[in-house]
């Protein structure tokens, strides 16, 4: 009866079904404790009850069912020790018990199952030492006991498991060298023992394990000579060996490895250049050696990995230029090739990653002007030329000093910068404010000195015809009468875009922002903040901004000034469809503002507390905006280096426009999380979007904002804040009376029931919020697993059946 709704516990009769040779229960909503009683099951060989909400113990009278072959239990809340009566089942092939909340020590009892082929205890909590009775599992096929609590070293005698192809022991805290003849059967497939303590020498029998398809030995301390500890491996895949002490350089050998599709050496100490023989490993996705001592010039024949689309050469010692090959690699995504030496022009070829969203050139020295075909990439999200002898923009254009001369490219980033950002070049030209036009003269120097000659015959003259002109009309502005019209608003001669000058005449944008505002009249407020009011600025030619001014105290605005100075970091280093869009800012002894792009439908919050247009706020509507807030916050944790945390993820933060799109505001609080540095701080955040742990601790993590994001998620479907909801679903006990609370009664009720493909995506929201708010951080899902998830079509339903309560879309 697998794959169904069916929920309660497994009733004891169940042990009166003495025939009975498989039970399937899995992936119901089965909860309770496995009944006692099924030690009467004699002939029992398969028992399934994976994926449910099972708890409690696992029962020690399994032990007694011999005949059993295959235990699953995997992906449930079973609690305390793994019985040593388990070890009496000499028939069993498969003992499956990952995923649950088992601790304690492996019990040595299970080196006695001898037919055993998989053993999966993973995902749970279980410490002390891998039993050295393990290596008696002569006919062991895969071993995984990664994520968990376990200590000391790998025992020797699991090297003696013949039959052993897939070793997982990655996340736990075991340390020493690995087993030297860990490859000694020649059968292993897949070796996966990242994120430990382990030291030393690579292991010798893993040079000629030509079986290895994965090896994943990332953060650790093992060291090795790269061109003597590794050979060929005709089926591997995916090599980790990032963030441990490697050295020595890379051989030829790894182009002789044709399946391999990632190739990751990170953060050591490997040396030499890169081998063009790599070129050949054609299957590769994704190349990450940065953090290295890698010199020599980068391989033309990189251009023949036409898969690539992850390149990551940052932080060696490349010389020479940018390979104009890279411009084949039309899969590329990521390209990042800073703090090298790499000198000429960019290729223009670049411009031919049409899928390339992140480019990364910075701390070199380039030189030349930035070729216009970058204008072709139309998904680039983030581009840094800093540290060149250019300039560069991380989602805003910023000002950086370079010597970057010729055309600005075709793009609007570029195009719409003001001149403060662009400035301090040596021959920069384009359609900004500030700059030269880009004439003929520019582009084409063939007859340069023919027309160095026609200039000085020509506009010197005009120079000085200009200059006469100008001293007269500067004379007149000083005698004529000092008015000012204010009967016609519409004659002013403000530009189409005043942000296109605000750099460049901050005093006249200033007095425009004041005089739109009535100096900041009440009447043109729409919001209050805990830092500062917002206001609605319209601009004579029509333009329409939210203007932030912040709150002044008793000795100006110094008080405001922290948040003041995070809002412009933070906007000035992320660049997001769904991130409020920062147009300019103004630090003034009287006033202090930051001025955004406006958005008519004005906060969720806001939305969500006026009946009528919570109304037009249909589901659909409302699961596209649950998902816009977390592609934000993915792109703040995941695709900003460093992370940005919002610290204040709330109803009132969150924007919309008129077709309900949302966008994340207000980065007063934001934090970026520098790797080495402290990240405890005092409280900031919104009680009752703040996540319980700041009660205790005021450590900043990502999972601050996953837990703010699960409220608001909540609101959204609720039409209100859950309030005292979310306490009363952390109680674990089925009984208690939110847990029971069908899904249905807390949905927004100004809405109809949603119906068809809007009904899965809802409960999926509901559970993937659920999750969220979960009170232990740990628990909690990444803001990158949110999305994957989200991505799906939601859960397979009709209508939301009357049994589903909050209790077990939250697992409990």
């Amino acid at each position: 009866m697998h794959g169904n709704h069916i929920n309660g516990s497994i009733p004891q009769e169940i042990g009166k079904l003495r025939s009975l040779v498989q039970i399937s229960l899995r992936g119901n909503d089965l909860s309770g404790s496995i009944p006692i009683s099924v030690k009467n099951l004699v002939n029992l060989e398969r028992l399934y009850l994976y994926e449910n909400r099972l708890s409690g113990s696992i029962p020690k009278e399994i032990g007694m069912l011999t005949s059993l072959r295959e235990i699953d239990l995997h992906k449930n809340n079973l609690t305390n020790v793994i019985p040593e009566s388990l070890g009496n089942l000499r028939n069993l092939a498969l003992l499956h018990l990952s995923e649950n909340n088992l601790s304690g020590h492996i019990p040595p009892s299970l080196g006695n199952l001898t037919k055993l082929n998989i053993l999966w205890l993973s995902r749970n909590q279980l410490s002390g030492s891998i039993p050295s009775e393990l290596g008696e599992l002569k006919s062991l096929v895969e071993l995984s006991l990664y994520a968990n609590e376990l200590t000391g070293t790998i025992p020797s005698a699991i090297s003696n498991i013949t039959y052993l192809k897939k070793l997982y022991l990655s996340r736990n805290h075991l340390t020493g060298q690995l087993p030297e003849n860990i490859c000694a059967s020649q059968s292993l497939t897949e070796l996966v023992m990242f994120e430990n303590n382990f030291f030393g020498d690579i292991p010798r029998s893993l040079k000629n394990c030509s079986s290895l398809q994965v090896l994943l030995l990332a953060l650790n301390q093992i060291s090795g000579n790269l061109s003597e500890v590794f050979g060929v491996y005709p089926n591997l895949s995916y090599i980790d060996l990032s963030y441990n002490k490697f050295y020595g350089e890379l051989s030829t050998k790894w182009g002789q490895c044709y399946k391999l599709t990632n190739f990751l050496i990170n953060n050591n100490n490997v040396s030499g250049s890169l081998p063009p023989e790599l070129g050949k490993a054609i299957q590769l996705g994704r190349i990450q050696l940065s953090s290295n001592q890698l010199s020599g010039r980068i391989p033309i024949s990189f251009g023949s990995l036409t898969s690539l689309l992850y390149l990551d050469l940052h932080n060696n010692k490349f010389p020479g230029n940018v390979p104009p090959e890279i411009g084949k690699l039309s899969q590329l995504q990521i390209l990042s090739l800073s703090g090298n030496d790499l000198s000429g022009p960019i290729p223009e070829q670049i411009g031919e990653c049409a899928q390339l969203r992140k480019l990364d050139l910075s701390q070199n020295v380039l030189t030349g002007s930035i070729p216009s075909e970058i204008g072709n990439l139309n998904v680039l999200e983030t581009l840094d030329l800093s540290q060149n002898m250019l300039f560069a923009f991380c989602g805003y254009i910023i000002q950086v000093y370079n010597q970057l001369e010729g055309p600005l490219p075709n793009i609007s980033a570029f195009q719409k910068a003001p001149f403060d950002a662009l400035r301090n070049n040596k021959a920069l030209c384009g359609n900004v404010v500030g700059l030269n036009s880009c004439n003929s003269s520019l582009r084409n120097k063939a007859n340069k000195s023919k027309t160095e000659r026609i200039i000085v015959l020509i506009v010197l003259p005009v120079l000085a015809t200009i200059f006469l002109l100008m001293i007269s009309i500067g004379i007149f502005l000083i005698i004529r009468p000092r008015t000012r019209s204010t009967d016609q608003p519409g004659s002013s001669t403000l530009p189409e875009n005043l942000f296109a000058i605000w750099s460049f005449d901050g005093k006249f944008a200033y007095e425009n922002i004041i005089e739109a505002t009535e100096n900041f009249h009440p009447n043109h407020c729409i919001g209050e903040g805990g830092c500062g009011s917002v206001f609605r600025a319209q601009l004579p030619n029509g333009q329409v901004f939210a203007v932030k001014r912040l709150h002044a105290t008793e000795s100006g605005v110094s008080g405001t000034a922290k948040g003041f100075e995070n809002e412009i970091r933070a906007l000035t280093e992320i660049r997001h469809r769904s991130i409020v869009k920062l147009h300019g800012y103004c630090s003034h002894p009287r006033h202090s503002f930051l001025v955004y792009e406006f958005f008519e439908g004005g906060s969720l919050l806001h939305t969500l507390s006026e009946d009528e247009k919570a109304m037009e706020f249909e589901w659909i509507k409302r699961i596209n905006a649950v998902k816009d807030v977390a592609n934000a916050l993915s792109y703040m944790h995941h695709n900003c280096s460093p992370p940005i945390v919002h610290r204040d993820i709330s109803s009132k933060n969150i924007l919309l426009n008129s077709d309900y799109e949302a966008h994340i505001s207000d980065f007063g609080t934001a934090k970026l999380l520098r790797p080495n540095s402290s990240n405890w701080s005092s409280f900031a955040g919104t009680y009752g979007y703040a996540p319980p742990e700041l009660a205790y601790t005021m450590e900043v993590t990502e999972k601050c904002d996953v837990y703010s994001f699960g409220v608001v998620a909540l609101e959204v479907m609720m039409g209100k804040h859950p309030g005292d909801l979310i306490s009363s679903l952390e109680i674990s006990s089925s009984s208690s009376a939110s847990n029971n609370m069908m899904l249905q009664d807390v949905l927004d009720p100004r809405l109809p029931l949603p119906v068809q493909q809007e009904l899965g995506q809802v409960v999926l929201v509901a559970k993937l919020a659920l999750s969220c708010i979960n009170s232990n951080p740990k628990l909690r899902l990444s803001m990158q697993e949110v999305i994957t998830q989200l991505s799906a079509k939601g859960l397979p339903l009709k209508s939301i059946p009357p049994s589903i309560s909050l209790g077990q879309l939250n697992g409990s």
